[in-house]
This record gives structure tokens, C-alpha cells and sequence, in this order.
């Protein structure tokens, strides 16, 4: 098959860069090892020829050739002399790892469970290794990563006077990246449930957020910033039954805890837990702790600076957003999905990282809060996909899911609200009837077609959330070599 050669060729070169790489070498080999079983799979179909090879196990074959690219232009990124560099100026290193780890583990489930290949433990043991493995490995990768970049800035010292102001940029850049490898991760932190007098709401306590059902407060638990959610009107007041109400709410917490815990990812925005007050008195106040975005949503950053960002910025934006969305499908629970995915639903901290959120923790709020009446104004079909417009009765799936994402990288890249000025009869209309697409601006290569296929009418043409995360980040790295 034309598909294969191109495989082998990609992971024989990845198999070279892997002896040559100056940092994060463990991760590397991590890589290369997930890189080398996938081989042994496409050696046993190669060995079928080409009249045995079926559509499902070519499309992965494809998408695999892709993710292989993206594995070696990682690799080779740290075999070159300005490795320091890529290090100091994006600090993701991580995050890009994990990304390919999970591609490449994606790859070997659909083409082993395709072809029914036995490759015996050996092989299998490679994708089964636990994410704490892989957490050691890079602990050690940063550990080496750290004194590397700090004999990098003792060179940049001894340098002629000439270079002085440029080194001082240096400098900074590698306290900032030793300081985020030191830094206390929120991820590490377990869901709980947290005691009152674990959360500081500062000097002024005062809500930066208020809607019918809650008060929201900026504070800290544990030194890491958070958003404080008060429910001013709970579902259950009667102190009679404030004791069944607690447990009733306990057990509902504990059981969706675990639950969250299978799609875990930086880019989904991070639930602390839940905290009770004045617990065992007659009036107990319910509050949800979760990770404090200082930017607010992505559509509140593209009303009031959307014009200003650069491509590298928004692109990245998609890129992370990708990224929180194929966490989401690709959790445990195969068929889970977002269900409402908008620009309002994706948050963005201080330095543009896009997370989302919108769904956290949902059956414990529900059970806290009193439910609102939706007004009729407030419904919007802007994020409805075609099928989904033209029958009402049909079941919302990730297909489904992918259009409404398309609608938002359509966002970041025009700044604008989708289907301005239409109302839902005109969507319907134009989307469900006539296929109609919103224009697009002049982009960066390449993302026009990432977003346009999201967009598609024929559901089947989407592509799936990983497949997204790998584009866009091909986008990004054509972005930032200019």
C-alpha cells in the first residue's frame, strides 16, 4: 500500500533522531518505544497485501502517517542546537509529549482491534504502561532539563558585554521555566471535599459574578488561585432535612468525582471540590471550588481583544481547546460528550491557555442548585448541526459535537458571533436547508481547511477531536517557524 511505506520510512528516521537528542530524552524514548510496537502492527498488514487491507484499517493507517510527522518534528526539535530555545519560548514541552503519547496509543487500539492481531505481550506491554511511568520519566526529564538550562544561562554569563541585554532577557526566561517546573500543579491535587477553613477569600469578599442561583468569589485554596461558587437559593432549605441533604449531596459528589478522573487533562478546567458550611447547622451554605481563569471565557476575550491577537495566538488557542475536547471523548466512557459546546464554554487564563469547561461536576450542582427556566430569547441554534436541525429527534453524538467546535475555531479566527443578526428560523433556513457556511477571512495555510471540516454537512467527513489536536498543531509549528 502507498500508506505504509511512508509509515516505516518516518519511523525509521524517528528511530535515528532518538540517539541524537540533547534533552527530554527519556520522554523521547518513550516515543520511539510506542513508535516501534506500531511498526511491528503495520509490518503484520503490509505482510496481508494490499487486496486484504479493509477502510477501516486504511483511515487509521492514514491518520497514524500523520501523528508519526508530528512525533518526529518533536524529536527533532531536541536534537538540534536550538533546542534551548523552542524550551524558552513556549515552555509546553509536556503537553506536547502527552498529546503524541495519546495519538500513538489511539493508533495501536483501533489497528490491533481491527485486525485482531496478537502480538503477544511484549508488544502490548508498551500501551499499557501507566501514566505514572510516564510521570517518572518526565519528573527525571525535568530534573536533567533543569540543569541544563541553567549551565546554558552560566554560558550566556561568559559571553561578551555586547550580549548583556539579550542574556538578561535569557536569564528570566529560564527562572520562569524552572519556576513552572517547581510549581505545584493543579492536577495533582485530589477532587474532595474541602473544609471552610482550607479556602481564603482575601481582603474584599466580594462576588466578581453573580447570576440567579449563585454568587461567584475570587479566593485560594492551597495557593492556587480559585473561583468560589455560593448558591444563594439552594434546592433543599427545610432544616429538617438538612442531614439527608449533606449525605444526599455527598454521595453524588463522590460518585462523579471518579467519574472526572478519567478525562483529566490541563485543558480541561480543573474541579478542586465541593465545601459545605455551618454543615450541621440549620442553614448549611453549598459551595463549588474550581480553577479561576483570569481572563474569563474565550468569547469574552475575542469581544474585547479578538482583532489584537496574532495567528500564533489563536491558533494556539484552537490547538488547546482541541486538546481539553479530545480529553473529554476520548475519556473512559467512549461515548461521552460536552453536550453545549460555545466560546462562552472555554475559559482562558493569564497567559492565553484555553481550557475547557461547562460541565464540571454537573449531577453535584444540579443537586445543589434549583433548576432555571431557559427563556426562549436565550436558545440559539448558531451551534446546531445540520442534521441536527433538520431532525429534531435525532440523538446528539461527537459528530455532532465536532460541528459545534467548528463554529468556534470560526470564532477565534474572525472575532466575530456566529450567525449575527439571524434569528433561529434563519439559521435553520440557511444551515439546514441550503448547507450554508460563514465565510472565513485570510488565514494561515492550512486552517481554513481544519475549520471547513468540522463545518462539513455530511457528519461522516468531520474529523474526530484527535485528529483536530494533531492539525492544528501542524498549523502551529508551520506558524512558528516564520
Amino acid at each position: 500500500m502507498d500508506v505504509i511505506e511512508p509509515i516505516l520510512s518516518i519511523a525509521s528516521e524517528i528511530y535515528g533522531l532518538v540517539e541524537k537528542v540533547k534533552a527530554n530524552k527519556k520522554r523521547c524514548r518513550r516515543v520511539c518505544d510506542r513508535v516501534n510496537a506500531l511498526v511491528e502492527l503495520v509490518r503484520s498488514i503490509k505482510q496481508m497485501g494490499q487486496g486484504q487491507i479493509s477502510a477501516d484499517v486504511e483511515r487509521p493507517l492514514k491518520e497514524l502517517s500523520v501523528t508519526l510527522k508530528l512525533a518526529q518534528d518533536l524529536i527533532e526539535t531536541y536534537t538540534k542546537a536550538t533546542w534551548v530555545r523552542r524550551v524558552l519560548d513556549s515552555g509546553s514541552h509536556e503537553d506536547e509529549f502527552k498529546t503524541v503519547n495519546r495519538r500513538l496509543n489511539d493508533a495501536f487500539q483501533v489497528l490491533s482491534g481491527a485486525l485482531q492481531v496478537e502480538q503477544g505481550n511484549m508488544l502490548r506491554k508498551v500501551f499499557e504502561l501507566s501514566s505514572k511511568e510516564d510521570e517518572v520519566d518526565g519528573k527525571e526529564d525535568d530534573a536533567e532539563l533543569q540543569k541544563l538550562l541553567k549551565e546554558f544561562q552560566k554560558e550566556q554569563q561568559e559571553k561578551m558585554e555586547a550580549m548583556i541585554k539579550e542574556f538578561e532577557s535569557v536569564r528570566n526566561n529560564v527562572e520562569k521555566i524552572v519556576a513552572i517546573l517547581n510549581k505545584p500543579r493543579a492536577i495533582d491535587e485530589d477532587i474532595r471535599m474541602i473544609k471552610p477553613h482550607e479556602l481564603d477569600y482575601g481582603e474584599s469578599k466580594k462576588p466578581f459574578m453573580t447570576t440567579e442561583t449563585s454568587e461567584v468569589y475570587k479566593g485560594q485554596f492551597k495557593k492556587f488561585p480559585v473561583a468560589i461558587k455560593r448558591y444563594i437559593d439552594p434546592l433543599n432549605t427545610n432544616p429538617r432535612n438538612t442531614v439527608s441533604t449533606c449525605r444526599e449531596v455527598r454521595k453524588i459528589f463522590e460518585k462523579e468525582v471518579e467519574t472526572m478522573k478519567r478525562f483529566e487533562s490541563h485543558n480541561i478546567l480543573r474541579m478542586f471540590g465541593i465545601c459545605v458550611q455551618n454543615e450541621n447547622g440549620p442553614h448549611p451554605e453549598f459551595l463549588l471550588i474550581m480553577e479561576y481563569c483570569e481572563k474569563g471565557s474565550l468569547r469574552q476575550v475575542l469581544d474585547k481583544s479578538g482583532s489584537s491577537l496574532s495567528w500564533i495566538t489563536k491558533v494556539r488557542m484552537c490547538r488547546d481547546a482541541a486538546r481539553g475536547l479530545y480529553a473529554l471523548h476520548q475519556a473512559e466512557e467512549k461515548s461521552k460528550v460536552h453536550g453545549c459546546i460555545t466560546s462562552s464554554k472555554f475559559l482562558v487564563t493569564e497567559g492565553d491557555e484555553v481550557k475547557l469547561g461547562g460541565f464540571e461536576l454537573a449531577k453535584t450542582e444540579t443537586s445543589l442548585r434549583k433548576p432555571k427556566k431557559t427563556k426562549e430569547k436565550d436558545r440559539t441554534l448558531s451551534y446546531t448541526s445540520p442534521e441536527m436541525l433538520k431532525d429534531i429527534n435525532l440523538g446528539y453524538s461527537k459528530e455532532s459535537e465536532i460541528y459545534s467546535f467548528g463554529i468556534v475555531l470560526w470564532e477565534v479566527a474572525t472575532s466575530r458571533r456566529p450567525f449575527e443578526g439571524l434569528e433561529n428560523q434563519d439559521i435553520y433556513q440557511k444551515v439546514g436547508k441550503e448547507k450554508y457556511q460563514e465565510p472565513l477571512p485570510e488565514c494561515p495555510k492550512g486552517l481554513p481547511l481544519v475549520i471547513n471540516s468540522c463545518r462539513d454537512c455530511d457528519s461522516f467527513q468531520r474529523p474526530s477531536a484527535g485528529v483536530l489536536v494533531d492539525q492544528l498543531q501542524s498549523v502551529l509549528a508551520e506558524l512558528e517557524k516564520c
